[in-house]
């Protein structure tokens, strides 16, 4: 029998910090502040999700309720913050999360599905972001990239994800000027999704034990490389 490397992550809520492989090793996200319960469903206001992750205090964020959060506009996280939804179904739809010049956040248990709006993601990751662990989400159906990483963003870690029905799955870097982009993806699962599994431009990545299922149409590329001069 196989054992998860963190198997015993779920039986205390905070021993989920400092579990990730790779480069994203040292986030530990809201570890060192309260437990803040998301009780409402609503895009904004009083208990919802956005109210949570804008607060500037280290924060590790749970869901009393399950259901889908149907967002208008990109959530954006605040530094120290773990957005955690183990123990119910968490959906969210329209636009996704976006985590711009913060540090140390962590990300698990939620589903991405249909993002609307031609600058659409499910995880936007940009400018100047750190220590990040994304892991155990399922994503599928944005109009732009599920996950994109760029402009000077690093130390990033992706596991145990499912990434499905989409076409440009997720872009690494963009400007060889920016500073090395450093990401590890590992034990995802890249399910009908036509190509970039990543796109690479100008970073560092560790990959293994992903796997792709009906991926590629005539003229995609599963993952694809750019080399700098």
């Amino acid at each position: 029998m196989t054992v998860e490397p963190y198997c015993h992550v779920d039986s205390s809520l905070r021993s989920l910090a400092g579990k990730a492989e790779g480069f994203g090793r040292a986030a530990v996200g809201g570890l060192n502040g309260p437990v803040c319960h998301v009780i409402s469903l609503a895009d904004d206001g009083p208990g919802s999700l956005r109210e949570a992750c804008k607060r500037p205090e280290p924060l590790w964020i749970v869901f009393d309720i399950s259901g889908t959060i149907n967002l208008s506009s990109f959530v954006n996280l605040s530094s120290h913050k773990t957005v955690d939804g183990r123990g119910q179904r968490v959906k969210i739809t329209g636009k996704g999360l976006r985590l711009k010049q913060c540090e140390n956040v962590i990300i698990c248990n939620l589903e991405f599905e249909d993002g609307v709006g031609p600058d659409a993601e499910a995880i936007q990751i940009k400018p100047k972001s750190s220590n990040i662990w994304i892991d155990r989400c399922s994503l599928k159906n944005y109009h732009d990239g599920l996950i994109d990483i760029t402009r000077e963003s690093t130390d990033i870690t992706i596991s145990r994800c499912h990434f499905m029905n989409h076409n440009e799955t997720m872009l690494i870097g963009a400007d060889p000027s920016h500073a090395t982009i450093e990401v590890t993806i590992h034990h995802c699962f890249f399910d009908g999704t036509r190509q970039r599994h990543p796109r690479v431009r100008f970073a560092k990545i560790h990959l293994f034990n992903n796997y792709t299922r009906h991926c590629l149409h005539h003229g995609d590329e599963g993952l694809g490389i750019r080399i700098a001069p």
